[in-house]
């Protein structure tokens, strides 16, 4: 068995927003999310118990209202097209770099309804983590969820079909937070191997826009995001405008990219609110289809 490392601190953090939203942002809630924040645990690094996430200075409400909008957005945004594309026969999801994804405990009945199987990859120690977390709670990993430990180094293509992931039926591939980890031939090479998928089959992935691009009141939080990133080992190193995510797409094989701006998930979810709860263009996705 490999040995557990835990989440990283980019997806604590991200779990920990989605629960945010929650407890500091009024109703409607755009997802409604506190497992993550339940997997996480006091035992989790960077994630204190109950008593003391709140006072963390990247969970302060005002500061990271924009940012928690963009989180909560994107994986209700992620979410929405899964659940559509089971609907029309899709039945595979797989979720790279899945962190501390609910999906599969959220959602458990969609994906039964819609005979979904979801495939989460990602480092084998916290793969390892993620598996002992659920028993301990209680979701367990259901016959329909796989959990795959990959080298991303490596050849993870291959882990995940071993893993039982099927090439040859569509599927839809999630890659949320994790383009600005990656050099972009490492964007293009997953890109490929995506573009590769049988017909029918989509990628949503998120992308940080360059900093100039971002609305001013916005470019400190980046700042500090990326100052962050770096002290903790896992840099940012990609930055795209959207034309230029959309070529890579297309270079790689996709037959139909769609870009996707702050001001339509605003629109999609954060219509008629009074809060400022919308959006930054910081980050914003790319829907991709084969």
């Amino acid at each position: 068995m490999p040995a557990e490392t835990g989440p990283d601190h980019t997806a604590v953090r991200t779990a920990l927003w989605r629960a945010l939203h929650l407890r500091a942002d009024a109703p409607p809630h755009v997802i409604e999310d506190e497992v993550g924040l339940r997997l996480a645990g006091p035992d989790a690094p960077d994630a204190p118990d109950d008593r003391g996430w709140r006072a963390r200075p990247d969970m302060d409400v005002e500061a990271t209202r924009r940012t928690r909008a963009s989180i909560v957005a994107r994986a209700r945004f992620v979410e929405d097209l899964v659940v559509t594309q089971a609907g029309r026969g899709v039945d595979q999801y797989l979720v790279l770099g899945a962190g501390l994804d609910t999906f599969a405990q959220r959602r458990a009945a969609d994906a039964v309804a819609a005979g979904l199987r979801v495939f989460e990859a990602d480092r084998a120690g916290a793969v390892a983590w993620k598996r002992r977390r659920l028993t301990e709670l209680g979701y367990g990993v259901p016959d329909w969820l796989t959990l795959v430990p990959v080298d991303f180094e490596g050849d993870w293509w291959g882990q995940l079909t071993a893993a039982g992931f099927d090439p040859r039926r569509p599927a839809v591939v999630a890659s949320a937070g994790v383009t600005m980890y990656l050099t972009e031939d490492a964007v293009a090479a997953t890109f490929r191997h995506i573009a590769r998928l049988a017909p029918g089959s989509t990628l949503v992935t998120t992308f940080l826009r360059p900093i100039e691009d971002v609305e001013a009141d916005q470019r400190e939080q980046l700042w500090v995001a990326q100052r962050g990133a770096r002290a903790s080992g896992t840099p940012f190193l990609s930055f795209y405008a959207p034309e230029r995510m959309a070529a890579l797409a297309r270079e790689a094989g996709f037959r139909e990219t769609r870009h996707v701006p702050a001001e339509e998930l605003s629109e999609r979810y954060f219509a008629g609110r009074t809060d400022g709860l919308r959006p930054s263009r910081g980050e914003e996705l790319l829907v991709a289809s084969t």
